[in-house]
């Protein structure tokens, strides 16, 4: 018995040992798995980030467009960037964009700390490229990347001067006017402060909103549009002075804007209501030109320390109003924005912010947008002006209505109107070609218009779009758009519009309109 008990036990610590042995050869217990918890503090879609206290919500969209009619083959500046209505003409483009984007928050003593970035491609094909990406100039795009905390905001959002948005009303949004950056973003640096009962006020430094400055003595710079002085020729600047084949889009220069030595100034005061919402805004924007020019042959300036117009302060004030209808249907709405302005004329139009322009044959409408005229020679004080700044006003309106929850119809609508001061304007007529025989050959202070040459212009256009929601978040629409433009004159009995041709040709003032139609397909990746 005590044999068989001896037995037992040592196969028994054999055994134990055996075990013990291939355990220490097995991996380690893993710990166990931290799901993702869902953070309900800031909406649907934001989760905790693991071991930590932040929550995050990754998102984005997709988009798909069509365009025929007067398309152009940028669908972001739209008919009127000197498109010319010839065989080189692009009358259908398409478009596609999608973003990835990431909205990171947490506590802190002070309130949420908040990080947002959004990031993808945006491309157009015209059939004119490679590929839709090369047409694009490239097809990586980011529009937003921005910081909030304890009522500050910093980095590229939205410009706190907007209220009426575009692109709740319309899917062409660059082809009228409008101050409304809420696409591409813009830089800002601002703080709001909360006054309670739904009232806010917000101050914020962003970065300078500018169209071009033109130095009007600058003859011979402008007929090849040159950077360094503007452009009076129509369709785009500052590049050569021909017809846009196909009326391809051109990013605006500066003309003779010197560089940025002050931010513009942005305030608005902010209602949001039940019953909708009303905002009044105002911005402060420096126009600050570089030199006048060495000779009346248009030489460009030389050294720094020669003479230069004074700076000016431009400015532009806006009053928007939102009402809501839901006693006709629920989410029937109507918003509106007006905008006055002297000098900084991007507040207005922030696209398309180039020369408008468009060409039919020997025809040609054409609008010259700037903040700013001057002229005169640096050599003699007496033919000098001063910095002539520019003046503008606008409305946008629109309405959506609700047929059923799911398909809603937008009507919507703009006016805007330029006009130059008497010494603007004789100095713009000189440079066309258009100033009276006894003005000096110095385009400046001597400089007197033809009778008739008026270089006011404006523009307005009505449209409306058609939406089915699918789902909360995927939706198709389709839009019909009319634009028109009342170009300048020149007071010329031949109707010649002389310099302001594109070209340099001679072209018969006359006025403008286009018709496009768009389709889209949109799709959310979180509702």
């Amino acid at each position: 018995m005590k044999m068989v008990k001896s037995l037992l036990l040592g196969s028994a610590a054999g055994l134990v040992a055996v075990t013990a042995g291939q355990a220490a050869d097995l991996p380690v217990k893993a710990k166990p798995v931290e799901y993702v918890k869902v953070c309900s503090l800031y909406g649907a879609g934001f989760y905790y980030m693991p071991g930590t206290d932040m929550c995050i919500k990754i998102g984005g969209w997709v988009r798909a467009e069509a365009v025929g009619g007067n398309a152009g083959s940028s669908l972001t500046w739209g008919p009127f960037n000197g498109d010319a209505l010839n065989r080189t003409t692009t009358n259908f483009a398409y478009r596609a964009r999608g973003y990835i984007t990431a909205d990171a928050r947490e506590q802190t003593a002070y309130g949420t700390a908040r990080a947002y970035i959004a990031v993808g491609v945006n491309t157009n094909d015209a059939g004119l490229a490679a590929s839709p990406a090369a047409e694009s100039g490239g097809a990586f795009s980011a529009n937003r990347a921005f910081l909030q905390w304890a009522g500050i905001t910093a980095g590229i959002t939205q410009s706190f001067y907007d209220y009426y948005s575009v692109p709740a009303a319309q899917y062409r949004g660059g082809y009228v006017p409008a101050s409304d950056t809420g696409d591409p973003g813009w830089m800002v640096w601002g703080y709001t402060a909360q006054l309670g009962n739904g009232l806010s006020l917000s101050v914020a430094s962003e970065g300078r909103r500018t169209t071009q400055i033109i130095d009007a003595n600058g003859t011979s710079e402008l007929s090849t549009a040159t950077a360094s002085v503007g452009s009076i020729i129509g369709g785009a600047y500052p590049t050569a002075g021909t017809v846009i084949s196909g009326g391809s889009g051109l990013l605006p220069g500066n003309g003779a804007y010197g560089g940025m030595q002050s931010p513009d100034f942005v305030a608005n005061l902010r209602l949001d209501q039940t019953w909708g919402g009303a905002q009044v805004m105002g911005a402060l924007h420096e126009v600050n030109a570089t030199y006048y020019n060495a000779s009346s042959s248009g030489a460009a300036p030389s050294a720094p320390g020669i003479a230069h117009p004074s700076d000016e302060w431009g400015f532009a004030l806006g009053a928007g109003l939102r009402l809501n209808f839901p006693m006709i249907a629920q989410g029937d709405y109507f918003q509106t924005q007006f905008n006055y302005s002297q000098g900084a004329l991007r507040y207005l139009f922030f696209t398309p912010n180039s020369n408008w322009s468009m060409v039919n044959g020997n025809q040609e409408a054409i609008g010259v947008l700037s903040d700013c005229v001057y002229g005169g020679l640096a050599t003699s004080a007496s033919s000098q002006t001063s910095c002539q700044l520019t003046t503008a006003w606008g409305v946008n309106a629109s309405y959506e209505h609700y047929w059923t929850p799911s398909v809603h119809q937008s009507l919507y609508g703009d006016y805007y109107a330029v006009s130059y001061n008497s010494s603007a304007n004789a100095m713009l007529c000189a440079v066309a070609g258009f100033a009276a025989s006894s003005s000096s050959s110095t385009i400046g202070a001597g400089s007197v218009a033809a009778a008739g040459c008026n270089n006011n212009w404006s523009t307005w256009g009505i449209g409306s779009r058609l939406q089915w929601d699918v789902t909360k978040s995927f939706y198709m629409g389709v839009e019909v758009l009319y634009d028109d433009l009342h170009g300048l004159a020149t007071g010329s009995p031949a109707g010649s519009i002389g310099g302001y041709g594109s070209g340099g040709g001679s072209f018969v003032e006359t006025d403008a309109h286009a018709w496009t139609v768009s389709v889209r397909m949109h799709k959310d990746f979180l509702p």
